[in-house]
């Protein structure tokens, strides 16, 4: 059973992105940095373009009682609080990719970065952040400087309980696995009674978030109890409809249904047995029991961030599969942007690679067998290695981005589309710079969540860019922010864009003088053979 559950989870697939917590230049204070907020005032920095205030909590510690209950309304304090350093990360383990762990539940924070002059008397659009991963990262990596000058916008960014303190689920906790989400929708409501200050229009909101916060996005769109708190979404490689086919992430895994989801059932049960393990089962007060556990007691058991990674449904947030909410228009009226990049899966072939399962020429053909049973041969007759150059890694990636990525992206896109405009887009710089740690023999392409730094770009992944590519950031800095002021990322002097109506409006975002420019998506992933395959 243990197998099946790390194998939902992904163990450490889904990354966080984003660039390393950025530090504010000198004291940064001025009178212009205090903002008062309905819990207190607080004293952030003033830089040449933007105003930043960093460590704000939205909700009161997650401690004691307070772990796995849903969020409550932070204290109020007296005089100043300082606003010019993160708040801690929610507990976390370290990771060669994600930097340091955590084991500090006092982690709800967000943090605020708007343009200079940036006013109350004429707010700004807002974007409200949600990272991705599920199990590591915090809102404080995503440096939001450039986006929110150039753009003219307020960005939100925050932490949320992740992993087993964010999606546990267990008997004695009704309607559990969402915790996380819920954190998500109180930094929500915070921005509906607090953004004002800070300039920006809580009238104006658009969530947005890649990979597992790209799927949060969308359940904030399904659940109930979120519609109303934003106005516009964007999501950047979701997975609100993914499926894996076995051995897609590593060799031993079978076939995942839901990659990003689970049935409360499926939930409840594994925090009941896992609960047990830790000395908590029958004949206790379950949860006091683990209640009262520290931190790293539980950080300690085997993948059990990885285990409770995904959000389940079935309960009170999340009533019935995502999918099928999407399918039946029963979602948030709001205008969505949504898309993946052109060569999702090369990250997770380079997450095997490091894990010590390697994608090479005698694996290919097993690989395929395993995923694809007795439609094997027409898979590789399709991908044949002699196309990459004999190079088993670059054709696995490509196999696994139509089939997982590309087939079920689509498939969300026209779900939504069907009820709500869309804009479809496709990030396709073939030679972004590396913020993970690819294999030689392994090309990094348009890899998953490179797109995001060139929204979140800080100076240094700047100084990575080439003349072009910095270009390609800012028109999508452009188009972003645009949709975040009206629901149509049309900007003049760019490339039109147009809504996503029969599956040939996708527009793909690339260097160069043609970089920008619609891309047949279905043709470009040979869709119609995985179609016609009935995978």
């Amino acid at each position: 059973m243990r197998r099946r559950l790390i194998a939902v989870t992904v163990a450490a697939a889904l990354l966080v992105t984003g660039t390393s917590a950025y530090t504010l230049g000198g004291d940064g204070m001025d009178d212009g940095a205090v903002v008062r907020t309905e819990y207190g005032e607080v004293k952030g920095s003033v830089e040449a373009e933007n105003r930043v205030f960093q460590g704000i909590p939205y909700a009161a510690p997650p401690v004691g009682d307070l772990r796995w209950a849903p969020p409550t309304k932070p204290a109020a304090w007296e005089g100043v609080r300082d606003a010019t350093r993160p708040g801690s990360p929610c507990p976390q383990l370290p990771t060669p990719y994600g930097g340091e762990g955590s084991v500090d539940e006092d982690c709800l924070f967000l943090n605020v970065t708007a343009p200079r002059d940036a006013t109350p008397g004429e707010p700004l659009p807002v974007m409200v952040w949600i990272h991705g991963n599920g199990s590591i990262g915090s809102g404080d990596v995503f440096d939001a400087r450039r986006l929110a000058a150039s753009g003219e916008v307020a960005v939100v960014t925050l932490n949320y309980r992740m992993g087993v303190f964010g999606a546990f689920g267990h008997p004695d906790l009704p309607d559990s696995g969402t915790i996380g989400l819920q954190d998500q929708r109180a930094a929500l409501r915070w921005v509906q009674d607090n953004i004002g200050a800070f300039g920006g229009d809580p009238a104006n909101v658009t969530l947005f978030g890649v990979s597992f916060g790209a799927t949060a996005t969308a359940a904030h769109m399904i659940a109930p109890a979120s519609r109303g708190l934003f106005h516009k979404a964007i999501m950047h490689s979701g997975f609100a409809t993914l499926d894996a086919p076995a051995g897609a992430l590593y060799p031993q895994l079978g076939a995942i249904e839901h990659f990003g989801w689970k049935t409360s059932e499926e939930n409840l049960a594994t925090g009941a047995m896992v609960a047990a393990e830790l000395g908590c089962g029958e004949g206790t007060d379950a949860m006091a029991c683990l209640r009262a556990k520290g931190v790293e007691e539980l950080l300690a058991y085997p993948q059990v961030m990885n285990i409770f990674q995904t959000y389940a449904f079935g309960n009170a947030e999340l009533p019935v599969l995502p999918e099928t909410s999407l399918a039946a228009g029963d979602f948030a009226d709001v205008p969505v942007m949504a898309g993946a990049t052109r060569d999702e899966h090369r990250t997770f072939v380079a997450i095997r690679a490091l894990s010590g399962f390697p994608m090479t020429e005698p694996e290919y053909e097993p690989a395929l067998r395993q995923a694809f049973g007795d439609d094997w041969k027409a898979v590789a007759g399709q991908y044949p290695l002699t196309d990459y150059d004999g190079n088993a890694g670059l054709a696995y990636s490509a196999v696994m981005t139509d089939r997982m990525w590309a087939m079920n992206i689509q498939r969300q896109n026209r779900l939504i589309a069907a009820h709500r405009p869309l804009y479809f887009f496709e990030f396709a710089d073939q030679e972004p710079p590396e913020e993970f740690p690819f294999p030689e023999d392994l090309p990094s392409g348009a890899y998953h969540n490179a797109d995001i730094s060139y929204l979140f770009r800080s100076p240094e992944f700047t100084e990575q860019l080439r003349p072009d590519q910095r270009e390609l950031s800012e028109a999508m800095i452009g188009y972003w922010t645009r949709f975040a002021r009206t629901g149509d990322p049309n900007t003049e002097g760019a490339p039109a864009w147009r809504p996503y109506a029969d599956g040939r409006q996708v527009l793909s975002l690339a260097p160069g003088s043609d970089g920008i420019a619609p891309v047949d998506y279905a043709a470009e992933h040979r869709l119609a053979f995985w179609e016609d395959l009935g995978v």
